[in-house]
């Protein structure tokens, strides 16, 4: 019923930019928290930015200054700015929302596929 579809990672070399987005669609109530992981492998999922449906945001610190998280309510999608990128953020990313479906009671935490990024020269 709910699709998150994430665009935007590759290849880039260190000092470098890249934007992800991720678009929620399906039937749709409303979402709360949308955010980004992500995860290298034989590591657990971390956190990398949150941003509420106010426009509050959180942050790792290790991506502070960095990486800028917003979102489009209208399109129900959220992005991701990386600057000045690092070979340690190479991982795949990940979006997730909490989304409360149309005829539902409660929200839902709802993950897409993952992008891979990579950080190299």
């Amino acid at each position: 019923q709910v699709q998150l579809v994430e665009s935007g990672g590759g290849l880039v070399q260190p000092g470098g930019s890249l934007r992800l987005s991720c678009a929620a669609s399906g039937s749709i109530f409303s979402i709360n928290d949308m955010g980004w992981y992500r995860q290298i492998p034989g590591k657990e999922r971390e956190l990398v930015a949150t941003i509420g449906s106010s426009g509050r945001t959180n942050y790792a610190n290790s991506v502070k200054g960095r990486f800028t998280i917003s979102r489009d309510n209208a399109k129900n999608t959220v992005y991701l700015q990386m600057n000045s990128l690092r070979p340690e953020d190479t991982a795949v990313y990940y979006c997730n929302a909490d989304i409360r479906i149309r005829l539902g009671p409660l929200y839902v935490g709802y993950w897409g596929q993952g992008t891979q990024v990579t950080v190299s020269s």
